[in-house]
């Protein structure tokens, strides 16, 4: 662990939230948090500093300062580093990723349903490194009666995702909320009748033996972590449909990414696809094997 969660900031609505969630994920994890800006035109000082009175420096400074005032207010006592480079941010943000527990980043929404557009960084980093990274939303206000306040986890069962599962429980744990785990997948072939309707008895069995996957996954994280409440939830449908519905009040969505025996060009999948650009709440793309 490096405890340290650095924000990638950029001067948008959407980083400036990033910052703050950052602060309070930093403050549960008794972490640091790294500000975090690159911009290829800065003008450095013959120290290698920023160079004070250069024009170009302005905005640069301008989205540090706005940064560090946000979290100041929410997160008054936590430590925090500030760093402005002269780099490209991809370059900058894959560098800082290795040296952090987490990357958060902003993520732009469109129109009145300020839903996720991941920009053409987010994107490229979500694929090429192997830190979680967390993508946040302008802020809106939390319901007073603490219907966002769980976890929701997307699961797959055709293979172990102990790094996803590991991110998942911790953050619930951290949060004192409970983790709602979803799996969702398609009915077999068997289950429909010539005619395409659905025959019942074996749609049923389908659902059964989902639920016996998914609880089987599940029970070694509960044993390790008896004081998260578990909510199990099999849909069978899209697992994509499956997590944005279920997502509706969750305060963050988890979704896993894997990374072993990539693909040339990396990709994410469809999955992952739909929650960064769809999904109600922060996003956490989880790396697993």
């Amino acid at each position: 662990m490096k405890n340290l969660i650095t924000v990638g900031l950029d001067g948008t609505p959407q980083s400036l939230s990033a910052a703050v969630w950052a602060a309070r994920e930093a403050t549960l994890r008794r972490a640091g948090l790294r500000l975090l800006h690159a911009w290829v035109l800065l003008a450095l000082a013959p120290d290698g500093t920023l160079a004070e009175d250069a024009e170009q420096n302005y905005w640069p400074r301008r989205i540090i300062e706005e940064a560090r005032a946000a979290v100041r207010v929410s997160c008054p006592d936590l430590p925090v580093e500030v760093d402005t480079v002269r780099e490209d941010p991809l370059d900058a943000l894959t560098e800082a990723a290795g040296q952090s527990d987490l990357l958060v980043m902003g993520s732009r929404g469109l129109g009145a349903a300020a839903r996720f557009a991941l920009g053409e960084i987010g994107l490229e980093l979500v694929t090429r490194i192997e830190t979680p990274v967390v993508l946040v939303r302008t802020r809106q206000h939390t319901p007073a009666d603490g219907a966002h306040h769980k976890v929701t986890v997307g699961v797959g069962l055709h293979a172990a995702c102990d790094e996803l599962l590991a991110f998942a429980f911790e953050t619930a744990a951290r949060r004192a909320v409970p983790l709602h785990a979803v799996h969702g997948r398609h009915l077999p072939s068997y289950a429909y009748n010539r005619g395409g309707g659905v025959e019942q008895s074996a749609a049923d069995e389908a659902v059964h033996e989902a639920r016996h996957e998914l609880a089987g996954a599940l029970q070694p994280w509960r044993e390790k972590f008896p004081e998260v409440a578990v909510e199990e939830e099999v849909v069978m449908e899209s697992p994509a449909s499956a997590l944005l519905q279920s997502s509706a009040n969750a305060e963050l969505l988890v979704v896993g990414r894997r990374h072993r025996g990539r693909l040339l060009p990396p990709r994410i999948g469809h999955v992952v696809q739909a929650a960064v650009h769809h999904a109600p709440c922060p996003v956490a793309v989880v790396p697993h094997t």
